[in-house]
């Protein structure tokens, strides 16, 4: 009868834990998740891709909606272009007054209603947005790069450290460190 849980919603975590590079595709869209795990590949820095995958075992038909009707449901991001989508482009996603975001028909607002995405900016707000547009899959869903930016990585950054501590207090000797008088002994007993 399946989970009675809300859904789980993958992309609203990375984009929370500050991954630099999240995404969403689908198996069925070949071409498309080709090209994300190419650029997540190529991406210096913690890459995430959720990958809506059909199960016909546990959750067959589950993105039927995606894949079946994908001009009215899939809603493909794409940095610095407007979110629209529809067999026409007929509808989009637009602020509210608040601030929010909500799925309209594009002849409905004015142009500056209308979400231009932008996976570049440094404040993860939008893409966290639009990651919530859909709770599950059985409508209009976010598709594509929701977020890449460039930061320092960890590997980067620790390198960084050492080299500062190397200059500032010399490269060290683990020797002498070993042998040194701030040592303790064991004793049996």
């Amino acid at each position: 009868m399946g989970s009675l849980d809300y859904p789980f919603n993958p992309v609203s975590l990375a984009l929370g834990a500050e991954a630099t590079f999240v995404a969403r595709t689908m198996d069925s869209e070949r071409k498309h998740l080709a090209d994300l795990l190419e650029r997540a590949a190529a991406h210096d820095g913690t890459a995430f891709i959720e990958v809506y995958q059909n199960c016909n075992i546990f959750n067959d038909g589950a993105f039927a909606a995606l894949k079946d009707d994908p001009a009215t449901n899939q809603i493909l991001l794409e940095h610095g272009q407007q979110v629209r989508f529809g067999p026409d482009f007929e509808k989009a996603v637009a602020y509210t007054g608040t601030g929010a975001l909500e799925l309209v028909e594009a002849a409905e607002v004015t142009e500056d209603r209308i979400v231009v995405h932008d996976a570049h900016a440094e404040n993860p707000s939008l893409a966290a947005s639009l990651a919530r547009l859909a709770h599950t899959p059985l409508g209009p869903t976010p598709l594509g790069l929701f977020r890449q930016v460039s930061r320092p990585t960890y590997d980067a950054l620790m390198a960084e450290q050492l080299d500062h501590a190397a200059d500032r207090h010399g490269e060290g000797d683990l020797g002498a460190l070993l042998a040194g008088s701030d040592t303790w002994t064991v004793e049996e007993g």
